[in-house]
């Protein structure tokens, strides 16, 4: 199975040994930052630091001013934390010369600074939070700036394909700063009714599909609140949902975001495609149960693989977890579906490279066709000597 490790930039730039390093795992290919979220990221390895810290969502390549000028809403360049004036460029260049196959690795809807300058694109629940992070993606203006990113960050000089996380509905879900909001544990049902937008065009959709926003909203809030008075709630999938917030109220908001986010990523790709050379490869990080939102955007995998090249599919979380993303997109895929079975092989984050052979296999029963590592740049000595030694 052909295989792809993550990396960001700054693993690669000042380090003259690392993306030989990389090419020893026995990695055919490199999923490389070009447009990402805030992080604090670990360099084991590197000689001349040790974490680096990115405060904004950021993209590694010089912008074009023409395509941003007079917008809004526009990409912000990386700062100090990323060397030159094209970190992407730079450490895909040094992956390609070591003879490795780049693609680009775009986030989309998550940005925790588009939404602290831009309040009003963000999503609100049905209390009236606000999620900074979440860019509204029923919001026009909030569209225009995805698909524009989505073209520029995507089809960059010398990458054969791209991977397009975040590509559909962010909600509460979100590794915040000092993060402290597990003290009701919420699951996956609980969870879909807090990420519930509310904003003006969200209450315009539900309005269209026949419903008083305000009741959707009410109807949200009460479900939730047993919830809150309970401790939390373990109710999982749309059979949870229902219970929760019944199952009228349930198809309609369903109904609502699935059109929303599927048209979204229609546009994404459709315009991705258009501005990539021949043979461009378009795949989308993606769950195949709609409901979900975060990385891994929920999605119909039978409407969505006639568009994209194929999926990446979260299997980190063990045999049922693999079951249940892999069936559903195997189902419907071609006789050239991508569908790559991304596992965290990094153990101090809940990773499991001991098993990476023994689980690859299993996903490849379940119609796996590629791996990714996530990720060689986070990975400690023993964590990448492991996974060398379960790909060779």
């Amino acid at each position: 199975m052909r295989a792809s490790a993550f990396l960001y930039p700054w693993d690669v730039l000042g380090d003259p040994a690392a993306a030989d390093r990389v090419a020893a795992l026995g990695v055919e290919q490199v999923t490389l930052a070009a447009a990402y979220h805030s992080t604090r990221a670990l360099t084991p390895r590197h000689p001349r630091h040790r974490v680096v810290t990115a405060p904004c969502a950021a993209v590694y390549y010089p912008v074009d001013e023409r395509r941003w000028q007079d917008r809004p809403l526009r990409p912000h360049p990386a700062g100090d934390w990323a060397e030159g004036p094209d970190p992407y460029g730079a450490a895909a260049a040094a992956l390609r010369a070591a003879g490795l196959d780049v693609h680009t690795w775009v986030v989309l809807a998550h940005n925790s600074r588009l939404g602290a300058e831009h309040p009003d694109t963000s999503v609100v629940n049905a209390h009236g939070d606000c999620y900074p992070w979440a860019p509204c993606i029923a919001r026009p203006e909030v569209r225009a700036y995805l698909v524009d990113l989505a073209v520029e960050a995507a089809v960059r000089p010398g990458a054969s394909g791209t991977e397009l996380e975040s590509l559909g509905w962010y909600g509460l879900a979100h590794l915040h700063a000092h993060d402290k909001i597990g003290g009701v544990p919420l699951g996956d049902a609980a969870t879909y009714l807090m990420s519930l937008c509310f904003c003006p065009v969200c209450r315009a959709g539900y309005a269209g599909l026949g419903a008083d926003p305000d009741q959707v909203s009410g109807a949200v809030r009460g479900a939730l609140a047993p919830v809150w008075a309970a401790g939390g709630s373990a109710e999982e999938g749309v059979p949870g949902i229902e219970r929760l917030l019944g199952p009228e109220l349930t198809a309609l908001t369903l109904d609502w975001r699935t059109a929303t986010a599927r048209s979204l990523q229609e546009q994404v790709i459709a315009a991705v495609r258009a501005a990539a050379p021949a043979g461009f490869q378009v795949l989308m990080h993606a769950d195949p149960a709609p409901y979900r939102c975060g990385a891994n955007a929920g999605v119909d995998a039978a409407h969505i693989l006639g568009h994209a090249d194929g999926l990446v599919l979260p299997c980190t979380g063990g045999p049922a977890q693999r079951e249940a993303v892999l069936r559903p997109a195997a189902e419907h895929a071609g006789a050239d579906t991508v569908l790559a079975a991304n596992f965290t092989v990094v153990a101090g984050m809940g990773g499991s490279p001991g098993t990476l052979a023994g689980d690859a296999a299993h996903a490849a029963a379940l119609g796996a066709t590629e791996l990714r590592l996530y990720h060689a740049g986070l990975a400690s000595d023993t964590d990448l000597e492991t996974v060398r030694a379960a790909l060779t």
